[in-house]
């Protein structure tokens, strides 16, 4: 065999030579057969923990390079969520191309496809047809409604899984409207959980021997998200009352402020920064639950009370009231915030055509090696390297090439 199992396995008893808690994915090699964000981030986070990760992408290119204002080759989507990655363009239509995707399968600890239900087995890249030739392989399928069940055909976006699982029901504004959360939720948090089942899978490799099929939904992800809510909602026979009344958000004279309560001295101490202490005695905001019942009216003298001064006079009286409580930053702020700044929260990468491409370093990784990571790569720019890497002959590699199979820049 090419490599023996230590060699194959970076999570051996022992660990892999190279392996360090920066990077202990060193070794691993990855398929990433994924579009859009789900798969991709998944991708995406192994890579920014070791990995060498090869994206496969079809001649058009991922979808996520044209979902959104493009910068180059690139949107701000497909610039972020494929960083560390080399890009191989291949034609699964094509004969010659499903070929190299399974002998680069052949060869992989973790592969990746976020296809539709049936789609990666007909063309050849299901987990059935795959893992005979790599019974190590750890296979990873990233859809909407998962592999199985009466939805699993349907189509998803991240939209859509808000609103199946529940998320934009208990999402409801001011305006009593359920609203879709502003960024793609679902599809991040589908990206997160995947990676944790994978390094599981890849922590079992070592004693099963063998690896394993797993199927990740944005549906069911987003559901995973909401917690104690359909606890909640059962408990309390579909009506659950609001928490922390009058927790929330507040416009102040130059913005918005976002308030929270989880205990009652806190609420009280709220009371008294407002000026408000008769709110603290009235009966009908006694305790939570009757906040919460008398939530109209006492969120209506918050609000007003808030708004008579400054964001910043605000938050100097309520932190020094020990009451959590912060200034909504946009991203921008975000960025250039001075907490932010000091422990290098936000990780810049400079990427050709496009420039400078900013993003929230990943929480828990063991150093800045993310600062490292190559920036998304260019369709098929690394093709014919990664070619080579698979033991292809420059004769193969430019055959492979004239029949469009396979594509370079």
């Amino acid at each position: 065999m090419a490599r023996d199992d230590l060699a194959r396995d970076n999570l051996t008893r022992h660990g892999k030579p190279g392996a360090t808690h920066d990077a202990p994915y060193r070794g691993i090699r990855v398929l990433d057969c994924g579009q859009g964000i789900a798969s991709p981030y998944c991708g995406l986070l192994l890579a920014a923990h070791g990995a060498d990760v090869v994206k496969v992408e079809p001649p058009e290119g991922d979808w996520a390079r044209r979902l959104g204002t493009t910068y180059g080759r690139h949107t701000a989507i497909s610039a972020v969520f494929n960083r560390g990655k080399r890009s191989l363009c291949l034609d699964l239509k094509a004969a010659e191309g499903r070929a190299v995707a399974q002998r680069l399968a052949a060869d992989s600890d973790i592969f990746i496809e976020g296809f539709r239900p049936g789609v990666a087995a007909r063309l050849g890249l299901g987990y059935a047809e795959l893992s005979r030739a790599n019974p190590r392989l750890i296979y990873l399928s990233v859809s909407g409604f998962g592999q199985t069940g009466p939805a699993s055909d349907r189509p998803c976006s991240d939209s859509v899984a808000q609103a199946f699982a529940g998320l934009v029901f208990v999402n409801r504004g001011e305006d009593g409207v359920p609203h879709r959360v502003g960024t793609p939720i679902a599809d991040v948090a589908t990206g997160a959980y995947a990676f944790q089942a994978v390094g599981a899978a890849l922590f079992a490799r070592q004693s099963v021997g063998v690896g394993r099929c797993i199927d990740i939904s944005l549906t069911q992800t987003t559901a995973a998200l909401l917690g104690h809510k359909f606890a909640e909602y059962m408990l309390e026979g579909g009506a659950p009352r609001a928490l922390n009344v009058p927790a929330g958000t507040y416009p102040t004279r130059d913005g918005w402020l976002m308030v929270t309560l989880v205990n009652e001295a806190q609420y009280r101490r709220l009371c008294a920064v407002l000026g408000r202490d008769d709110l603290a005695t009235d009966p009908r905001f006694a305790d939570f639950a009757k906040r919460s019942d008398a939530a109209d009216i006492l969120t209506a003298e918050v609000r007003a009370a808030l708004a008579t001064k400054t964001t910043g006079e605000w938050l100097a009286a309520l932190h020094a009231a020990d009451i959590i409580a912060e200034r909504i930053l946009d991203p921008g702020e975000w960025l250039a915030d001075p907490h932010v700044a000091a422990i290098r929260g936000a990780v810049r990468t400079e990427t050709p055509g496009v420039g400078a491409v900013h993003a929230a370093r990943t929480p828990g990784a063991a150093s800045l090696a993310e600062d490292d990571l190559a920036p998304s790569p260019d369709l098929g720019q690394h093709s014919r390297a990664v070619l080579r890497d698979n033991g292809y002959s420059e004769t193969e590699i430019e055959a492979l090439c004239a029949s469009g199979a396979v594509r370079d820049q």
